[in-house]
């Protein structure tokens, strides 16, 4: 019944009034997010719950198929006021393995006016049909889909012009790719991390090379700094 979601209200409120007697006090006076959350709208991924944050810690936006697109006004609106009044220092893009939406846009049947919204990844399962045949199981196919589809959006919030000038002027601000597992829910990093607006890749160094750091004055001998890569093994 309805009413019972007023009343499950109360108790939250006493509950959480007599563990903190300034908690709300506390909540109504600034929002000061560090976290932009881009997820799905599936009622089975509460987004603060699942990564252990309180009301206030996180900014959130949802939507079928956690979708960021260039189009949207309501995403352009969340994602602008998160990067530029609230300056938020990370954006989460997280998924989640069978998504319906996902699911829904590999399936092929007209569906109705949600077909609009899911042509982003209809597209994109079309882009990958060939590597997605060779997987032989469609639960598995479809959790497939779900990551690319992650992968995707990060790429897109990474091009949006607020993201961009936010990077051009200096603003600290990294774009991230989860996936959240409803089964165990556990949270998979799919490490398509972006700090900073895309450039020319790097020279890749050979693993442990010291690097020489600053300029070096004639006649002296450089000062070497030993450069440690995720697999380094070397004593610090």
């Amino acid at each position: 019944m309805i009413g019972d979601l007023l009343s499950n209200n109360l108790r939250w409120a006493a509950t959480k009034t007599r563990m903190d007697p300034e908690y709300f006090r506390r909540l109504s006076e600034q929002q000061t997010p560090e976290y932009l959350w881009i997820g799905c709208s599936d009622s089975r991924v509460p987004a603060n719950e699942v990564v252990g944050l309180d009301p206030g810690e996180l900014f959130v936006h949802r939507n079928v198929a956690n979708l960021a697109p260039s189009q949207d006004a309501n995403f352009l609106s969340v994602l602008q006021f998160a990067v530029e009044v609230l300056r938020v220092r990370h954006i989460i893009v997280c998924g989640h393995y069978g998504c319906g939406g996902v699911r829904a846009a590999m399936g092929g049947r007209r569906l109705g006016l949600i077909d609009h919204w899911l042509s982003p990844i209809r597209a994109l399962h079309d882009e990958r049909f060939e590597e997605m045949a060779q997987i032989a199981d469609f639960e598995t196919r479809v959790n497939a889909m779900c990551e690319a589809n992650v992968v995707a959006q990060v790429r897109n919030v990474t091009a949006n012009p607020f993201v961009r000038d936010a990077w051009a002027k200096g603003q600290k601000l990294e774009v991230h790719g989860w996936i959240y597992s409803i089964r165990d829910g556990l949270i998979r990093d799919l490490e398509v991390s972006v700090s900073r607006q895309p450039g020319p890749a790097p020279k890749r160094r050979p693993r442990s090379q010291p690097a020489i750091v600053g300029r070096v004055p004639p006649g002296s001998k450089p000062r070497l700094v030993h450069v440690c890569t995720p697999d380094c093994d070397h004593d610090h």
